[in-house]
């Protein structure tokens, strides 16, 4: 049988202060997901860093979060994961053995005859009665070129609607197959995913989405929700659906999120 044991980690922050070639990551299984936040892609170390990830795992998955498009654009950022994707593929084929990094962006990856992993960044429903404390409140919106709450509002009905299509359709033509959906950006308010102390945030809702409504969230064959961006940790059974709904977070070197592990794993 297949292992399908996945290390899961996210928000590492390895950009500040620099420390991409310092975090190490224990391999404990074969495949390794990163759901963002581990840096800014305009850094060479970030590459570096995926790199050593891709010398020790089969497949290292990809999410990126709010910070990798800092000091470029969302377009640019993309891009250069792309160009690297490409230089990974030509190593591979040479004398250099590396595994295989795919990028989740509105991307299906058959992990098993019976295992799908679905993925994206997953931004944010912005709220209207907090938009201008999001935009004045968060730093996106001004290291990010091209950026803004309407973009971001965009992306989210972007993105949304592609995992309500694609859980549609899994779950109606291979009902025996099991979802896994990786994002950044947290998909609930529950408050299993609420940090106590910001609780009442004038910012929350560029944070987190309520999708309990929606069919990605509510379809039974979803089994695992892993997401990452508030800096709180979790780990619980959804009471209505039953999916496993987690959180990895390391947070920022000097403010590092409680009951974080580098180690943590999930069977699939």
């Amino acid at each position: 049988m297949t292992d399908q044991r996945i290390q899961i980690v996210s928000d590492l922050h390895l950009e500040s202060p620099s420390a991409y070639d310092l975090f190490d990551i224990t391999p404990k299984a074969p495949f390794l997901a990163l759901l963002g936040d581990v840096g800014y892609v305009r850094d060479e170390g970030f590459f570096d860093f995926l790199r050593k990830q891709l010398a020790a795992f089969r497949v290292v998955f990809l999410v990126l979060g709010n910070h990798e498009p800092y000091h470029s654009s969302w377009v640019e950022a993309k891009s250069r994961v792309e160009g690297f994707k490409e230089t990974i593929h030509s190593t591979s084929q040479g004398d250099e053995a590396l595994g295989e990094l795919v990028l989740l962006d509105q991307t299906r990856y058959d992990l098993s005859p019976t295992v799908t992993i679905l993925g994206c960044t997953l931004f944010s429903n912005v709220t209207h009665d907090q938009s201008d404390h999001v935009s004045f409140g968060l730093n996106d919106f001004y290291h990010t070129r091209d950026w803004s709450v309407e973009s971001h509002r965009e992306a989210h009905l972007a993105d949304l609607a592609w995992l309500n299509k694609e859980v549609d359709l899994i779950s109606r033509e291979e009902p025996g197959r099991k979802i896994v959906v990786f994002t950044h950006y947290c998909p609930s308010t529950d408050t299993n995913v609420i940090d106590p102390r910001h609780g009442n945030s004038k910012i929350s809702s560029g944070f987190m989405t309520d999708l309990s409504k929606e069919s990605c969230w509510q379809c039974k064959a979803v089994t695992l929700w892993a997401f990452g961006h508030t800096h709180f940790n979790c780990d619980f059974r959804d009471p209505e659906t039953g999916k496993r709904v987690l959180a990895n977070q390391r947070g920022y070197y000097f403010a590092q999120s409680t009951g974080f592990d580098s180690e943590k794993i999930v069977e699939l």
